[in-house]
């Protein structure tokens, strides 16, 4: 599953990833298929659970929807974890004559669009949370399959570019599918329909793209007690850094989903929007986010690689994500938000630009790159389901206008443990 500037060199099989030497130059269909899976299955993912799921809980149980919310991402993030370790192993280790990870994101995006159609129906709050748990199994056959591709397919002097691009489609997705969202509030199912068609198209057109080659006579070591562990738990051998970008990926992406995810309620319990004013925000928070997001992939994942620097970076991004998280705190205005879009945007787009580059670095073996690199977006899941339970925590103690330093301590704690990664420049 070479890309076209190494398929000429025969010494490298299809499932070995390429070297500096190896790799010319950019691989620019790798590049594209990445960027194009992530928008079509993150997009519709963030559509759902940022804007209309909680619009559903919100009619479903008015008065429990923060208690809803965090109940569904608790048990989301359980089943996230287990599906993440044993769809990204098995992705490892897959012979077909379709490749590695070309069967397992097809058939997800298949699975996800068939259960967010039945989600869409939901009339209870237990009839959600089951919705979102089987969803979370079929969308993490295409999430932690489709990031391993970065490091089976792409050398180390382009893993920052290849970071950068997969951010911008990352970018595109979440702030894009949000602010699409807000136009299906009115019509909620309809919305629903479209995320599905959506997320259907996102692992076949990336393996169209791909073009994985045949891993039929791909050596694949047998099962056993001994080694069990490697294959489908947390990796225990020199895995000092990656627990250390694990969990300071955790912190960040609390910071950012403590806020985010009840951006919907924070502007109509906090700042105290309604009708086409909160419809307006809504979107013009997510487009101030993606762009500026936008911007930074396009400028900081190929300086990451010119510097050869991939923690700097990643701390000074988690620095303005702790900024830009505290500014809603001073005021509720409703412009305050779009403050805190901006700053918050730079941050998260730096961020994730370099983010993808640094976890690739810090895997303890590429054997089992899908199922480590699935643990480390488990952070990402993690934080969508800890920033939501932390910030219902908060409200119901002191009030919305507390999720604010509660945001910006978690993205200072982020960054701390980001410092002390040592193999890592």
């Amino acid at each position: 599953m070479t890309n076209s500037s190494t398929s000429t060199n025969k010494s490298l099989l299809p499932w070995q990833t390429p070297n500096d030497d190896q790799q010319k130059k950019f691989p620019v269909r790798t590049a594209f298929a990445l960027a194009i899976g992530v928008v079509l299955w993150l997009g519709p993912y963030l559509a759902l659970v940022g804007v209309l799921v909680p619009q559903q809980v919100a009619r479903i149980d008015p008065g429990q929807k923060t208690q809803a919310i965090a109940l569904m991402s608790t048990v989301a993030m359980i089943v996230s974890t287990i599906a993440n370790i044993i769809e990204g192993a098995l992705s490892d280790r897959t012979r077909s004559k379709w490749g590695r990870r070309t069967p397992w994101i097809v058939w997800g995006s298949v699975g996800t669009a068939i259960v967010i159609l039945f989600w869409g129906k939901c009339t209870t709050i237990w009839q959600v949370v089951l919705s979102d748990s089987v969803y979370m199994i079929f969308l993490n056959m295409i999430v932690a399959p489709l990031i391993a591709v970065i490091a089976d397919r792409t050398s180390p002097k382009y893993r920052g570019t290849i970071s950068s691009v997969y951010a911008l489609g990352s970018a595109a997705g979440q702030y894009g599918g949000q602010a699409f969202a807000s136009l299906f509030l009115p019509v909620p199912y309809t919305g629903f329909i479209v995320m599905a068609a959506l997320t259907l198209f996102s692992g076949p057109i990336a393996a169209l793209i791909l073009r994985e080659k045949s891993t039929k006579d791909m050596p694949v070591d047998k099962i056993t007690m001994k080694n069990f562990s490697q294959n489908f738990a947390f990796p225990t051998e020199g895995a000092h850094d990656f627990y250390l970008a694990l969990f300071g990926k955790l912190c960040i992406q609390t910071a950012s989903f403590a806020i985010s995810g009840y951006q919907l309620y924070i502007l109509t319990d906090y700042i105290k929007l309604h009708g086409g004013t909160l419809q307006s925000y809504v979107t013009m928070i997510s487009m101030i986010l993606m762009i500026t997001a936008i911007v930074l992939c396009i400028f900081a994942g190929p300086l990451s690689d010119k510097l050869g620097r991939r923690k700097m970076p990643v701390i000074f991004a988690g620095a303005l994500v702790a900024i830009g998280s505290l500014v809603p705190m001073f005021s509720t205005k409703a412009w305050i938000m779009l403050v805190y879009a901006a700053v918050v945007g730079v941050g998260m787009g730096m961020y994730n630009s370099v983010d993808q580059a640094l976890n690739i670095e810090v895997l303890p073996d590429p054997k089992t790159a899908a199922k480590d690199l699935g643990l480390l977006n488990m952070a990402n899941n993690g934080g969508q389901v800890f920033g939501p339970i932390f910030s219902a925590a908060i409200i119901g103690m002191v009030g919305y206008h507390g999720i604010f330093p509660l945001a910006c301590a978690m993205a200072v704690i982020g960054s701390v443990l980001i410092i002390f990664i040592k193999d890592v420049k």
